[in-house]
């Protein structure tokens, strides 16, 4: 038993070693593996040194922000609607889909989604514990799912006060979205999360702000036109469902939030964070 913990200790020493001497390459050179996952790890872990009332204020902000996306879809939905076919409208939403994503991402905002491999990887490196993890997780959470929920209030009332969409444009986005059996919307999610859990990774490669809003822009409008379940955009698009109209209900809300998260949460932890640090580890034995 002790030799197998020296062991481990040794090769947990050499990977803090090859970590360090990943130094930042030249300007107009590419991040190596090392340089990225060096700076996911040390961003992760200043994350975890902030006050939980700086995270709790962080991610509600974000969940306002993301609300923006919402705001857009809606827009265009009821701008749209009658004078294109339904589908058509739901695939031209990938365009507009990215906006709040940008904002919150360049304003440093913390989103769980876009944070989930980030603040996994100083749990995987051993300079955190899983407890640390979860309490993390479920501040960002609480603190992303008032925001969007505080944003639907908003923008149920707002909306058709401007008359740029109507009480039917939220059912039909709401209706879209959660239709879906719970084990389509868990893999669904899966893959959701494994976007966003790269999108991290692809910004932290990035050298400058112009590059990373194509990486936000891509990633995400991927993800719009697949129709991938993203639990906290999802969040304000199904809870403005619930609190105006009689389609969607308390339970079908629920099940669709705790499984897009736990999809959300197993997309970016194990095929972003566990795999890109296993590739590193495993290139250094």
């Amino acid at each position: 038993m002790k030799a197998d913990q020296k062991e481990k200790a040794e090769d947990q020493k050499n990977i803090d070693k090859k970590l360090e001497k990943s130094v930042e390459s030249e300007s107009d050179s590419p991040k190596s593996h090392g340089e990225i996952l060096k700076q996911q790890i040390i961003e992760g872990q200043e994350t975890y040194d902030k006050q939980p009332v700086s995270i709790l204020l962080s991610s509600l902000t974000a969940g306002l922000e993301i609300g923006f996306s919402y705001l857009l879809l809606c827009t265009l939905y009821g701008f749209l609607f009658g004078k294109v076919e339904e589908e058509t409208i739901f695939k031209l939403m990938s365009f507009v889909y990215p906006i709040g994503f940008i904002m919150v991402i360049l304003g440093q905002s913390i989103l769980f989604t876009e944070q989930t491999s980030l603040l996994t990887l100083p749990v995987l490196n051993k300079k955190r514990t899983v407890r640390s993890l979860l309490k993390l997780w479920s501040l960002v959470i609480v603190g992303n799912l008032v925001g969007g929920c505080l944003m639907a209030f908003i923008l149920v009332w707002i909306g058709p006060k401007l008359e740029i969409f109507s009480l039917q444009s939220i059912e039909a986005i709401a209706v879209h979205v959660s239709q879906y059996p719970i084990g389509v919307i868990l893999a669904s999610s899966i893959l959701a999360g494994w976007l966003m859990g790269l999108l991290s990774w692809l910004v932290a490669a990035s050298k400058d702000t112009l590059s990373r809003i194509v990486i936000i822009f891509m990633i995400t409008a991927v993800l719009a036109f697949a129709g991938l379940h993203h639990s906290i955009v999802g969040n304000v698009e199904v809870f403005s469902g619930l609190i105006s109209s009689p389609k969607i209900t308390w339970s079908a809300y629920g099940a669709f939030q705790s499984v897009s998260l736990i999809g959300n949460a197993l997309g970016g932890a194990v095929f972003v964070a566990l795999l890109k640090y296993r590739a590193f580890v495993y290139d250094i034995k």
